[in-house]
Order: structure tokens, then sequence, then C-alpha cells
């Protein structure tokens, strides 16, 4: 069973940076894509960027190429995305989520790490 541990929220200022982790642990993931989605309060949960395991490719919501970054390190089973120019709009509840493949459900979600924007 995929298991799912974020961290690296906090409080951070309009124009500053954060950096969020996903520690992924419970199988290889091969085959697998790894992606951070959010929930501001009051909205829908939203796709941010995702990640091929095996290639490296990434996937990224339009609004957010150029200021968002997600990478790997496959030898720490972890997943990252960087956060640049940070706006009040990005503060969110950020998660992490697993699939098998890229036509598979998001099928393990992490708990999930706040990430607030003060203007």
């Amino acid at each position: 069973q995929v298991q799912l541990v974020e961290s690296g929220g906090g409080l951070v200022q309009a124009g500053g940076s954060l950096r969020l982790s996903c520690a992924a642990s419970g199988r290889t993931f091969g085959g697998y894509y790894l992606g951070w989605f959010r929930q501001a309060p009051g909205k829908e949960r939203e796709f941010v960027a995702s990640i091929s395991w095996s290639s490296g490719s990434t996937y990224y919501t339009d609004s957010m190429k150029g200021r968002f970054t997600i990478s790997r390190d496959n030898a720490k089973n972890t997943v990252y995305l960087q956060m640049n120019s940070l706006k009040p709009e990005d503060t969110a509840v950020y998660y992490c989520a697993s699939r098998a493949n890229r036509f598979s459900s998001w099928s393990s979600w992490g708990q999930g790490t706040q990430v607030t924007v003060s203007s």
C-alpha cells in the first residue's frame, strides 16, 4: 500500500518561495506518476503538477508553469514541489498523490500540508 507524507508547508510572504516534499513508501514506483494538488478554502481540489517516476516527464497546470517546479529524487523516494514568486492566491492545503500510470485515477493521497501566503 502506497503511503505519502508531505512536509515543507508554512507561512511565507508574497513573492517568497517554499519547497514541499512528499516522501513515498510502500512499493516500488517504476511506472507510477506522482503529483501535487491543492485545495483552497471553499474551492475544489485542483491539479498542480505531476511527474513520471520512471522518465521524469513533468506536467503542469498552465497557470503555474514558470513559478512551480516538480522534481523527484528516486534514491530518496521523494517528490518535491518548488514554489517561487508565491501569491496570496496560492494559499491552500497541498496534497501529494500517486497513480499507477497516466491513465489510472489518483488513488493514494497524503494528509496534506498547509501553505499560507501573506500579502
